[in-house]
């Protein structure tokens, strides 16, 4: 009986070997796959179109960089993402939502799970109609051309998705941002478009002994997201940064300024040039409203040629990014999740005193008399089109959650001290804001910054309730809250 059960016994333990062999290889492929893809949408507009970075839009004449949608679409296995910047200086929230509805449509990713921001390149043409928060009645060519060309930005990078893995870290490059409002000593140097004066000016002069001191604060860190293959190949690359766009651009020229430049450099560093699928490096705009890289205290400094400076700031950026991407720790079994929320908040109205104030203004101009400041005529006009807006404007808020990461929106060029709060009561072990998100609806200044005026502060800059920032952290807050694994 021996010789015989021995064999039959080393048979039973051989087939229960085999079976949880296969049993661990099956639960192991049926493990989620964190797998990510992207690719750069070229959306560079005809010649002719208005580039609007300044007070009075001029046609494009010349194409110095093509501008881009650059998506960025990432999977767990059970939820998808997308994250899309564009080349532009600001894209209204109804463009912005057709892509969306385009993307859901197409690809079943929810339009909840889709962020869309623009750099906020002053050297782009117009993706805007009326003015910030007037909705369009027809959408112009333009705009149906750039929802077309962010949806199939993100249709090919899903193309492209492949096993991945993903890491994220911070660096700080100080000597490129400086708050651009400056308490002064020269009264001649704070009147304001309304009859009145300030307490702070937006770009006094460089180096003038009028200057007192900074009235906030700026963030230097630069925030970063990594991917690779499985195999290490560089994927993508998204940064952040809370500095404007640079400038030194020739007049007619169109251009994604140093966050085009970026993209070009990280490319280089991280030695992913000439890869299939290509590598798409991407620096997006951070809370900058009142940030530009001008040292106002210097005197004199350097004179920079046409498209230098943008080049020496994005090598910084990038230098900086590429060394701390050496160092990061990479993930495949991240969690992706994403919530959004409306936020419903007063248009700011003029009072009969200031419509009162801009009739005055335009009759002295009828009668070919001064004006007695240089832009008041621009904001009679911006306070007529705010008696035209509804009472009210919903803005979209979104926060995206990346494993232990979270990426929050405004959908404002918003103050550096919002985003500083937002990093520092973030529920997240790591949070950073993408600015002008799922729309653009112009300045957001905090309350305290209300009450100094300035450029920023004013009717027709800013376009909403004062106490509007204070609500957008609490309701941001709040969906950080919503993402955060259940205990």
């Amino acid at each position: 009986m021996t010789r015989i059960l021995t064999p039959l016994l080393f048979v039973a333990f051989a087939f229960v070997q085999t079976f949880n062999v296969s049993t661990a290889q099956a639960a192991d492929d049926a493990k989620p796959v964190f797998r990510a893809g992207a690719y750069a949408a070229n959306i560079t507009p005809p010649l002719g179109e208005s580039i609007v970075g300044n007070w009075v839009p001029i046609p494009a004449t010349h194409i110095h960089d093509e501008l881009h949608a650059r998506c960025i679409v990432l999977d767990d296995g059970k939820t998808k993402l997308a994250i899309v910047v564009c080349d532009n200086v600001g894209i209204p929230r109804e463009v912005l939502d057709a892509a969306k509805e385009l993307i859901e449509k197409e690809t079943g990713i929810p339009a909840s799970h889709v962020m869309i921001s623009a750099t906020h390149t002053h050297s782009a043409t117009t993706a805007r109609g009326p003015y910030y928060i007037i909705p369009n009645e027809k959408p112009t060519f333009y705009q149906t051309f750039l929802a077309r060309r962010i949806a199939d930005g993100v249709r090919c990078a899903i193309h492209q998705l492949e096993p991945a893995k993903i890491g994220w870290g911070s660096v700080e490059e100080p000597s490129e941002v400086f708050n651009r409002r400056w308490y002064v000593k020269n009264a001649t140097l704070l009147s304001n478009p309304f009859g009145g004066l300030d307490q702070v000016r937006m770009n006094p002069p460089k180096g003038s002994d009028a200057l007192d001191r900074p009235a906030g604060p700026v963030d230097p860190e630069v925030s970063f997201i990594s991917i690779q293959s499985k195999e290490g190949r560089p994927i993508a690359l998204l940064a952040n940064y809370s500095l404007h766009y640079v400038g030194g651009v020739p007049s007619g020229d169109v251009s994604a300024d140093y966050f085009g430049y970026f993209a070009k450099f990280i490319e280089q560093k991280l030695s992913a040039s000439d890869l299939t699928p290509a590598f798409v490096g991407v620096l997006s705009n951070g809370t900058s409203g009142d940030v530009n890289n001008i040292n106002f205290a210097e005197k004199g400094g350097k004179a920079y040629g046409r498209y230098e400076k943008m080049q020496e700031v994005a090598d910084k950026i990038a230098s900086k990014v590429a060394d701390a991407n050496e160092k990061i720790e990479f993930k495949d079994d991240v969690t992706l999740d994403a919530a959004t929320t409306d936020l419903t908040l007063k248009v700011r109205k003029p009072t009969p005193e200031i419509l009162e104030h801009f009739a005055e203004v335009r009759a002295r101009a009828k009668d070919g008399a001064k004006p007695e400041h240089s832009r008041e005529l621009i904001y009679a006009d911006r306070a007529d089109l705010l008696m035209q807006c509804p009472e009210t404007v919903d803005v979209p808020l979104q926060a995206l959650r990346i494993g232990d990461l979270a990426i929050t929106t405004s959908p404002f060029e918003t103050f550096t001290e919002t985003g500083l709060e937002l990093k520092a009561r973030t529920p997240f072990a790591k949070s950073f804001t993408i600015e002008l998100a799922n729309g653009s609806f112009g300045y957001l200044p905090t309350p305290e910054q209300h009450r100094l005026g300035g450029y920023e502060t004013w009717m027709g800059t800013n376009s909403v309730e004062k106490e509007a920032s204070i609500k957008l952290v609490d309701e941001l807050l709040k969906l950080e809250e919503s993402l955060l694994p259940a205990k």
